[in-house]
């Protein structure tokens, strides 16, 4: 390929769970520290990243159709083609396929190698291509450059990588083995998160709670004792985190939801099905009453707590009756909010393996009817919340003049009027409640 001036102005297009969103603010990082700007449009663009996630069927063919919409939306002002790399889940997956079905993707690197993208795509403008999906995590994270301006709200990854091997899931393969980030360095990121700007901060991992280290005096640490030395950075008002797996629950982090008042009330523990059966075909290792169980643990120490999970309807061999356990599961829970989706075979996995695999109407139709639950049980608890005031942190600028959205202490959407301002912590008085969102009104009294 013939060499093309350096790329001046990148877009990146992430895809899926909030890893992929950290991980797409650390690529637009690393690119700005080389001088790069970010374009808002992918149109304006010189460079193009697709951050992709490899979690759902059909995900690879996306990658393709978005390919072919770059590539047929033109070239830049100078004539040049804009650089295309793809990244994430599906490049490690399939980076070596990408690269021989797509001729037009320049560069392909892996969840594990993004800190090399600048090189890399230094090399695809002098003529080359290039490929990286190997590199271990511990050398992507000491390559980064440090955190500078970020929103109210930012993700600070923790733990990467999975040793759970659910049958029917590819991070283990896409992402890893499980490696917890050192405690020194995540304090470090978070009080340079809060220097930027941030007033709440969400720890992230594929399974966040097996976090672990040593702390500053060389002693073991877990997730409670990383999130107790993070409350006390004066200017941090919240923190929450994300996805927890039930097996590495622990006496420690339960407590910590009576214990910490910066860790807000709303704990996400995926289920995925309300069967016995299913759940050992899926190798989780939880049932459903040891699960039930757990959950009633962290509602003794915080009552109040926002509950939310994941479901999978149709998984191979699922019957009828199964999926009406779940049914039962969600009503006896009363989630908050929760996640929910049909099956999708991955190929490698072992469930794409097994027999039963139940057809798509029947999916869909099971879909619908969980969704419906779902929705029934969320409505129910922001109608519960109805009268109550509670401190909303401004995201962003509502559809309707001088109207605000913000998150509740139970991440519940909420939207009012009144005197604001982005980034600040301010007293609402719940009003009125839908199934996805509240409304509010500003108290008298604010905090800022």
């Amino acid at each position: 390929m013939a060499a093309s001036p350096p790329p001046r102005t990148f877009h990146v297009k992430s895809f899926g769970c909030q890893m992929n969103v950290y991980d797409g603010e650390r690529m637009a990082e690393l690119l700005t520290a080389r001088g790069m700007t970010a374009a808002s449009e992918r149109a304006e663009a010189d460079l193009v990243v697709l951050n992709t996630c490899h979690i759902r069927e059909r995900a690879t063919e996306k990658v393709y159709s978005d390919i072919g919409r770059i590539v047929k939306e033109g070239q830049r002002k100078d004539g040049a083609a804009p650089v295309i790399a793809v990244a994430g889940c599906v490049a490690q997956a399939e980076g070596a396929e990408i690269m021989a079905r797509a001729p037009s993707v320049r560069v392909v690197v892996g969840p594990q190698s993004y800190h090399r993208l600048p090189e890399m795509v230094a090399q695809a403008a002098a003529g080359g291509r290039a490929m990286e999906t190997d590199m271990p995590a511990e050398a992507k994270f000491a390559a980064l450059p440090g955190r500078r301006k970020v929103g109210a709200s930012a993700f600070l990854t923790v733990q990467e990588g999975c040793d759970k091997f659910c049958t029917y899931c590819v991070v283990p393969y896409t992402r890893g083995a499980e490696l917890s980030r050192p405690y020194a360095d995540l304090v470090r990121e978070a009080h340079q998160l809060v220097e930027g700007g941030a007033c709440e901060i969400t720890l992230l991992g594929q399974n966040v709670n097996a976090w672990h280290g040593e702390n500053g005096r060389g002693r073991p640490a877990g997730l409670a004792a990383l999130m107790d030395e993070l409350a006390l950075i004066p200017e941090l008002a919240r923190i929450r985190y994300t996805t927890s797996h039930p097996a590495d629950m622990d006496e420690a982090l339960i407590a910590a939801h009576g214990s910490n008042r910066k860790l807000m009330p709303f704990f996400h523990l995926p289920v995925q099905s309300g069967s016995d059966r299913v759940l050992k075909a899926m190798n989780r290792s939880h049932t459903v009453e040891s699960y039930l169980r757990l959950l009633e643990r962290v509602r003794a120490v915080r009552p109040d707590i926002a509950l939310s999970g994941d479901f999978i309807v149709g998984f191979p061999g699922e019957t009828e009756a199964e999926f009406e356990d779940t049914l039962r599961l969600i009503e006896a829970v009363g989630y908050a909010q929760a996640f929910s989706f049909m099956y999708s075979a991955r190929p490698g996995t072992p469930a794409a393996a097994m027999d039963g695999q139940v057809p798509a109407a029947v999916m869909e139709e099971r879909l619908q009817r969980l969704q419906a639950a779902l929705q029934r049980s969320s409505l129910a608890f922001n109608q519960a919340s109805i009268g109550k005031r509670c401190t909303v942190l401004v995201e962003r600028k509502g559809r309707r003049d001088g109207q605000w959205l913000g998150k509740s202490p139970w991440l519940q959407s909420v939207h009012f009027s009144g005197e604001a301002a982005l980034g600040e912590l301010v007293e609402v008085d719940l009003i009125d409640a839908g199934p996805n969102s509240l409304s509010g009104q500003l108290a008298t009294q604010q905090i800022t």
